[in-house]
């Protein structure tokens, strides 16, 4: 893990915490990464490694999660779009290139439509095209179909530390090599509370509203609004590593990615999560970011 900065910036009802990886150079271009929808801002750490100081990084926690979780709603991706223009807005200087995972990717997307003075074309991780979900569920029943034990771990407790780390260790996506000490960091960063009731700092309310908001008209529209630039790199493997990935070309084609001025790359042996954090994923994310801000 490579040494980072905490920071926040003003927004609507508080302040907005952030994560910081500078860069060596003072006239470095900036990046914003945005986490998936119950993730933190320390899940971009293995991008920051593989960047090697020649971008600065910030990462937000979003608005009711990990250090922003005290942030009061109204919660949902326009929300987080409103956050993340405040945050880019205080760092100043050129452009800020934009970079999601997941609903991160939404909300990069939505971000970039609705301020594109700001942003140039974002880099989409294994989100902000819209994918095959069940139907006829509660809003509960949606996520929980979808992000599985992601979800399930929002209402438990955990006595210590090293059962989160079990329960954890014990998903497919995080088998074997997959486990790391930067995952360890990222995992633990949610925790909230005092053993031996500790639980996740991810607050439910937001979960359920960003889950849901991920299926509104002009979240799904915003990928099609991108200026060419924008990337899309999808994980070849699922959330629980299953072979069938979020996204493959007949689903792809079925959001209508085609028409759009989004790029679509594959990234061969790694999951949902891996994209992000594993060595494979991290370079390749770390490469698109690079590409970007030239």
């Amino acid at each position: 893990m490579i040494p980072y900065e905490e920071m926040s910036v003003p927004v609507a009802g508080g302040e907005l915490a952030a994560l910081r990886w500078p860069s060596g150079r003072s006239d470095a271009p900036v990046a914003v990464a945005l986490h998936g929808i119950t993730a933190n801002a320390l899940s971009w750490g293995p991008v920051a490694r593989a960047l090697d100081g020649r971008v600065t990084l910030v990462a937000p926690d979003l608005r009711g999660r990990a250090a922003s979780a005290e942030l009061p709603g109204p919660y949902g991706i326009g929300a987080h779009a409103d956050d993340v223009a405040a945050l880019a807005g205080a760092l100043g200087g050129d452009r800020v290139v934009l970079a999601g995972h997941s609903m991160g990717a939404f909300v990069a997307a939505l971000t970039a439509v609705r301020n594109p003075g700001l942003f140039g074309g974002p880099v989409l991780v294994d989100g902000g095209f819209g994918f095959p979900a069940p139907t006829g569920l509660s809003a509960d029943e949606l996520l929980t179909a979808v992000i599985g034990p992601a979800m399930e771990r929002l209402s438990m407790t955990f006595p210590d530390r090293e059962a989160y780390r079990s329960f954890w260790r014990a998903h497919p996506a995080f088998a074997g090599d997959a486990w790391t000490p930067e995952v360890d960091a990222y995992i633990q960063r949610d925790l909230t509370g005092e053993e031996p009731t500790l639980r996740s700092g991810c607050r439910l309310e937001a979960i359920r509203t960003d889950g849901v908001d991920l299926f509104r008209a002009e979240v799904l529209a915003a990928a099609g609004e991108l200026p060419s630039g924008a990337t899309l790199l999808w994980a070849e493997r699922g959330l629980m590593d299953e072979e069938q990935g979020l996204y493959d070309e007949s689903r792809l084609a079925a959001a209508g990615q085609p028409d759009t001025a989004v790029r679509a790359v594959r990234v061969e042996g790694v999951n949902h999560y891996t994209v992000l954090t594993g060595d494979k994923g991290a370079d390749r994310v770390a490469r698109a970011i690079l590409e970007a801000v030239r």
